[in-house]
């Protein structure tokens, strides 16, 4: 991506120049709080660069110093292998180029040194540092620039993962002059506060900073090695057969953000359901979208040449994925499936068949919307605000349930040892909980006559925009997240309209999370009526949508 297209993404005056038309000048402005080494022959070198840790980082301040002894080039300031290796990659750059800096030793330091460094994105940083050491830049305000980037051999410098979370990071500490490689300048260009000079060779960036190096005749590296897209496959709701209440169960759950459990036969339609729900979900806002953004650009998916992506991510990891899949961590920087479905669904086919520490460790993120990772080298948090829909058989044969019309072989232990492998707490985090019946003929040649995706999401966003409405000001915006204390007080719920719900609670049917999540999916009935909140009627709905027993 070209200086030019990325400054048309920018407010006049507000990104920096391509490097063949920079004002060495006006690209730095010298820094009043630094005062001038007192000696030209010995100059502290200093750049600036995100130390990542998950998707929150620290600003690392870069220092370079040349100094007497046997050459070579020394990095402190607890660097991980990748770190270690720039030293390597940086002689043979600047050989490469013309500058080579066999004869010298060079002490590099990255503070603060009690955070980790790890990846190759502190290349470029720790280049710019030494360049200034060496005098072949003469600007001396460089340490207040983040850098980012890889550099390669020929000195081209190599796009890399994080470039998102890295320039969020540096924003909210003041800074908002970037250099970024040119392979990321898409991605940089997503936020618009940032100042953004996107370079191809090392030779730019001294250039750039009022040196005087020849800049390679080689073509720039736009691509990096990313992982394979794994596109959903989403269908439209008017292709559902039948199954009225399932759909009517799928509307509730994208209106108020709920979780859903469907159990039903084989070719029920339970799959098709679940990947029609990211159709009915409204786009996602900006904000919303940024974070999203800023989880795939950890991750090495961010391409960023057509915006922001504004459609709700989907999830559907197969049912022998591990714990350290889904929670991730199993290294820093590592994403895992519910971090990916942040903002978006998680949809579990074969729920049970999923291991117990699966299964078990979907509870803890249900509640905070956050993956807290403790592993041997450190703890992070990621997060991990997802809608939950599960689909199950009702035993493992599939058909041993009333009206399914099969032959069921499972003895009724093996149907109570199934079902059990969804446990009492993770259900009672479940809002919605379905049963499924086969599809029938009259269900087939009704088909034509089912309603639109289209049609259902305009009014999930009816409902959405009455939450909004009713949310302002609060630290959630959904039915799904509201606390019940608050909703009670809110509508002024009087016993009367409690009285189906302190029943289930006094008779065991629901426990006090249940009676709160009822009350939510009562509220969420409530909007898609365009009431102005819940009434007994609505409770009884909504409770007889979590109870459902087969």
């Amino acid at each position: 991506m070209s200086g030019e297209t990325l400054g048309r993404k920018e407010p006049p005056g507000d990104s920096l120049d391509p490097p063949e038309s920079v004002d060495p000048p006006e690209l730095v402005e010298p820094a009043e709080a630094e005062v001038e080494p007192t000696s030209s022959a010995h100059i502290i070198g200093r750049a600036s660069a995100v130390a990542l840790w998950g998707l929150t980082g620290k600003i690392v301040s870069i220092e370079a110093s040349v100094s007497a002894g046997l050459p070579g080039i020394d990095i402190v300031g607890l660097p991980d292998a990748s770190v270690s290796e720039s030293r390597k990659r940086l002689r043979a750059a600047l050989s490469y180029l013309g500058k080579p800096v066999a004869t010298e030793h060079l002490t590099i330091n990255l503070t603060p040194g009690t955070v980790p460094k790890i990846g190759t994105g502190f290349d470029l940083g720790i280049a710019v540092a030494v360049l200034r050491a060496l005098s072949l830049i003469s600007n001396d305000d460089t340490g207040s620039v983040i850098h980012c980037g890889e550099i390669g051999l020929d000195g081209r410098i190599r796009p890399v993962t994080g470039v998102l979370p890295s320039l969020h990071t540096a924003l909210q500490a003041g800074l908002d002059r970037f250099v970024v490689p040119i392979g990321n300048a898409d991605e940089a260009g997503l936020i618009g506060r940032a100042r953004i000079l996107p370079v191809a060779s090392l030779a730019e960036v001294v250039n750039a900073y009022g040196g005087s190096m020849a800049v390679p005749a080689l073509p720039a590296v736009l691509e990096m090695d990313r992982p394979v897209p794994v596109n959903p496959e989403l269908h439209d709701l008017s292709e559902v057969q039948g199954q009225a209440e399932g759909r009517f169960g799928l509307e509730v759950a994208a209106a108020g953000g709920h979780n859903l459990l469907m159990r039903g036969t084989p070719g029920a339609g339970k799959t098709l359901l679940a990947q029609c729900l990211p159709g009915i979900l409204p786009p996602l806002n900006d904000d919303e979208a940024v974070e999203v953004a800023t989880v795939r650009s950890l991750r090495g998916e961010l391409d960023g040449s057509d915006g922001l992506d504004h459609r709700p991510p989907f999830e559907a990891p197969h049912h022998r994925s591990t714990a350290s899949a889904l929670i991730g961590g199993r290294r820093p920087g590592t994403v895992g499936v519910l971090s990916r479905a942040h903002r978006g669904v998680l949809f579990m086919d074969e729920a049970p068949e999923f291991s117990r520490d699966v299964l078990e460790a979907l509870r803890q993120p249900m509640e905070s919307r956050r993956v807290h990772i403790h592993r041997a080298w450190g703890s992070m948090v990621l997060p991990a605000s997802f809608q939950l829909i599960m689909a199950a058989n009702p035993c493992p044969c599939g058909v041993g349930m009333a009206g399914a019309g099969g032959d069921c072989r499972c003895t009724p232990l093996d149907k109570r040892r199934y079902r059990n492998r969804l446990s009492g707490p993770l259900l009672d985090r479940v809002d919605l909980q379905l049963e499924l019946f086969p599809v029938s003929p009259a269900d087939i040649r009704l088909g034509g006559d089912q309603e639109t995706s289209t049609t259902v999401a305009a009014r999930v966003l009816d409902a959405r925009k009455r939450q909004a409405e009713r949310f302002a000001g609060c630290d959630w915006r959904l039915n799904a997240e509201a606390p019940g204390t608050w909703l009670r007080e809110h509508f002024a719920l009087t016993p009367k309209d409690l009285t189906d719900l302190d029943r289930a609670l006094d008779t065991g049917r629901i426990t006090m999370r249940g009676y709160d999540r009822v009350l939510r999916v009562a509220t969420t009935l409530a909007d898609l009526a365009g009431k102005q909140g819940p009434d007994p009627d609505t409770m009884r709905t909504a409770l007889a949508l979590r109870t459902q027993e087969s």
